[in-house]
C-alpha cells in the first residue's frame, strides 16, 4: 500500500509531488532544501534539512536510523567538508550509501544544499 506524506508545501499539488512516499517497508524522501534557514551557513542549512527529513520519516513510520541512501546536492564545492561533517553527526554509525555532487543552482538561490534520502524500515513483515 502506498502512503504519501505531505510536507505542507503549497507546491505539492501544483507540481505533483510528496515530501515522502512509503511503499511497504521503503520510504523515499524527496529532495529537501533548508526551508527557513536561508541565512545559515552550509552546516546550519544541512542541520535544518535533517530536522525536516526526520519529521517526514517519522510520519512514514521510519527514522534516520532506517536511512540506507543519501544524495547531497551542493551549490558550492567548498562546502563539501562542512556538509560531510554534519552528515557524519547523524550517520557515523548508520553509514548509508551516499553521493555528493555539485550543481549550478537550487530552486532557492540562497540554498547551499539539498538532500534526498531513501530508508528501509527494519522489522517490517516485508523484510527478508
Amino acid at each position: 500500500m502506498r502512503q504519501n506524506i505531505s510536507g505542507g508545501s503549497p507546491y505539492e499539488p501544483i507540481i505533483g509531488f510528496s515530501r515522502a512516499v512509503r511503499v511497504g517497508s521503503s520510504v523515499h524522501l524527496s529532495g529537501t532544501g533548508p526551508v527557513g534557514a536561508d541565512n545559515e551557513d552550509a552546516a546550519g542549512q544541512t542541520r535544518r534539512i535533517f530536522a525536516i527529513a526526520a519529521e517526514a520519516l517519522k510520519q512514514a513510520g521510519a527514522s534516520l536510523n532506517d536511512v540506507v541512501r543519501t544524495r547531497m546536492f551542493l551549490t558550492h564545492v567548498e562546502d563539501w567538508e562542512a556538509v560531510g561533517r554534519v552528515h557524519g553527526e547523524f550517520f557515523s554509525n548508520i553509514r548509508p550509501a551516499a553521493t555528493m555532487v555539485v550543481v549550478a543552482q537550487l530552486l532557492n538561490p540562497a540554498w547551499r544544499i539539498e538532500i534526498e534520502m531513501d530508508a528501509v524500515i527494519s522489522g517490517s513483515t516485508t523484510d527478508k
